[in-house]
């Protein structure tokens, strides 16, 4: 959606629109309102990837939480944007679903601009700037949005550290309970850097078994490195994961001027090869992947079986710890 977003070199006025023409501070890089202040583009963006062969589109909604908003003065418009947000995907999936190939809104929560686990002052290692509980509440608000736009998942995705990630769980099965209706739920995590750990220190696989007891529909790794450097770690996910696995890696790494240039041609002869090799159930693009990206990955999988999850050893079974997934 960012890169997409970029494409239409939006400037401070497209941001403002007519409703918030007089905001008292610049908003330009709120993607979030565009919902709001420029729907018919983001509606378009939807359909776009949904004609490039799209299954599951994410809601334009990864910073609109009250604690994101902050920065921009808009904290009291998270639940308008939500429930916006998830509106117009799931307008562009009613247009282009059949009963042979439905298509499906996730509705994102984003992993926020503060950590729940590390200091923001290298001189306070104790030192937080968000609570447990101030996670909950913006993700309870979110969460109740997208619902109530008609999300058919929720996706907490773009995960760095796990403490924010089970606040957002926690949160999601509250409003379950509240609601009295339950949706599918997907984590996606992600892989920094070359260490293979997320930026609160886990690896792959401990972040996994953190975040395994709320039996998502899919666990996955999204953002921070191409398909070339995420291989492995997509590897060390499958060998473990008892529900299905999801990847959306970015296009490479981006260039000296934030610009990504791996081409749709070059991720898809890697993830074709994780396909033929199993790994995977669930595939996408994150930062630099356009349509024509979505395009290319959706024809290198066409027709390939899906991953199976792995049975647990005999011992785990016997204790309850059973696949999620048969």
């Amino acid at each position: 959606m960012g890169t997409m977003i970029q494409q239409y070199k939006l400037e401070e006025a497209d941001y403002r629109g007519t409703r918030f023409a007089d905001w008292h501070m610049d908003i330009k890089g709120n993607n979030d309102l565009l919902v709001l202040t420029q729907p018919d583009m983001i509606g378009e963006i939807h359909e776009k990837y949904l004609a490039a062969g799209a299954d599951i589109l994410e809601t334009n909604t990864f910073n609109a939480t009250s604690i994101a908003m902050a920065d921009y003065d808009m904290q009291s418009l998270v639940y308008e944007i939500n429930l916006q947000a998830t509106r117009l995907a799931k307008q562009a999936c009613e247009k282009y679903s059949t009963p042979e190939r439905p298509r499906y809104v996730a509705g994102v929560l984003g992993p926020t601009n503060r950590t729940a686990s590390i200091s923001p002052d290298v001189n306070d290692p104790g030192k937080r700037n968000v609570t447990f509980d101030e996670l909950v509440e913006a993700y309870e608000e979110a969460t109740q949005a997208l619902m109530e736009g008609g999300a058919d998942i929720i996706l907490i995705e773009t995960i760095f550290d796990t403490l924010n990630a089970k606040a957002a769980a926690f949160a999601v099965e509250n409003v379950f309970e509240k609601r009295g209706q339950s949706l599918p739920v997907m984590i996606s995590g992600t892989i920094t850097d070359a260490s293979g750990r997320t930026l609160s220190g886990q690896t792959t696989e401990a972040f996994y078994y953190s975040l395994r007891h709320i039996k998502p529909l899919s666990f996955g790794l999204n953002c921070a490195l191409g398909p070339d450097l995420l291989r492995q770690y997509i590897q060390e996910l499958s060998d473990v994961c008892e529900c299905a696995v999801s990847a959306h890696p970015n296009a490479g790494l981006p260039n000296e001027f934030g610009e990504y240039d791996m081409d749709g041609e070059e991720m898809a002869v890697h993830i074709r090869e994780w396909a033929d090799a199993g790994l995977l159930n669930i595939v996408g693009g994150c930062c630099g992947t356009t349509p024509e990206h979505i395009r290319i990955l959706a024809d290198a999988v066409a027709g390939k079986a899906p991953r199976v999850p792995p049975r647990l050893p005999v011992k785990l079974r016997l204790s309850g710890l059973e696949p999620f997934v048969q």
